[in-house]
């Protein structure tokens, strides 16, 4: 398939995530919980927004399978599998907080090859593939590129939040935290979009689905950053059904050694 047409497809799918997810920002009637125990958030938007995406891939390319994070996956009959997750971030949405995105990326093989994190609201468009990576907001496009960092010491860290991390993970993640300059909290997707944008240096999480990270495979590693679990292994090659939820992402590949090695308490 060209991939001018998955692009141009990609685009297509965000603006229809994103016309139905705007008319409910700071305007849900409610929330429901997904999980049996503790708290899993699903909203109306969510719903809509993939139903929307699944509309588009259902005409335009009925024989690509989709997995997404609200409804059952479609098996694919191409080899290529679209991942979607139409709100990452839903607590952040749920807080009328700009932290949130639609990720959508599309798999063949060899794991994710072309990724988008698209901001609603504020109109950012984050993408990656085998061409490049790219940002752009209203008329504006630049290319992505990460930025060097010599040390752990010098690196800004970002991850979503400690209450994500199990005991054990979570003293893992202070020990790089505690290396590290400078931390930043809540900021779910945003945190890999800005890695690419050369913002932030060091992002880890745990706990994730395949939906959450698929599309940053391709945005990082094209903007100049590496993306791995906590093993250090590629996590293209996981997705979307391998995947245990576990990432490093660093914009300078040098820092990765640092960070494996600060997680396993080196």
């Amino acid at each position: 398939m060209n991939n001018n047409l998955d692009r141009d497809l990609l685009e297509r799918l965000a603006d229809a995530a994103s016309d139905a997810i705007l008319p409910h920002f700071r305007k849900l009637p409610g929330v429901d919980n997904k999980a049996a125990e503790g708290f899993d958030p699903v909203t109306v938007a969510d719903r809509e927004a993939e139903l929307a995406m699944r509309a588009v891939l259902a005409r335009e390319r009925p024989e690509d399978g989709i997995f997404g994070e609200e409804f059952d996956a479609v098996e694919s009959r191409s080899g290529r599998t679209w991942i979607l997750d139409p709100i990452d971030g839903t607590r952040g949405f749920m807080a009328g907080l700009p932290t949130w995105g639609v990720l959508i990326a599309l798999a063949d093989a060899t794991g994710p090859t072309l990724g988008m994190m698209c901001q609603p609201y504020v109109g950012e468009r984050f993408v990656g593939g085998r061409d490049g990576a790219t940002f752009s907001r209203g008329g504006e496009v630049r290319p992505l590129r990460t930025r060097p960092c010599p040390g752990l010491a010098e690196a800004t860290l970002a991850t979503t939040g400690p209450q994500h991390f199990a005991p054990d993970a979570l003293a893992a993640f202070e020990r790089v935290a505690g290396r590290s300059r400078l931390v930043r909290y809540g900021t779910d997707c945003y945190a890999y979009a800005m890695l690419a944008a050369g913002q932030i240096d060091v992002v880890v999480e745990a706990g994730l689905k395949p939906v959450d990270i698929a599309p940053f495979v391709p945005i990082v590693e094209a903007a100049g950053g590496a993306l791995t679990d906590w093993e250090g292994a590629r996590i293209g090659p996981m997705l979307p059904h391998r995947f245990a939820g576990t990432t490093v992402a660093v914009g300078d590949p040098a820092l990765l050694d640092a960070v494996l090695s600060a997680l396993k308490g080196r």
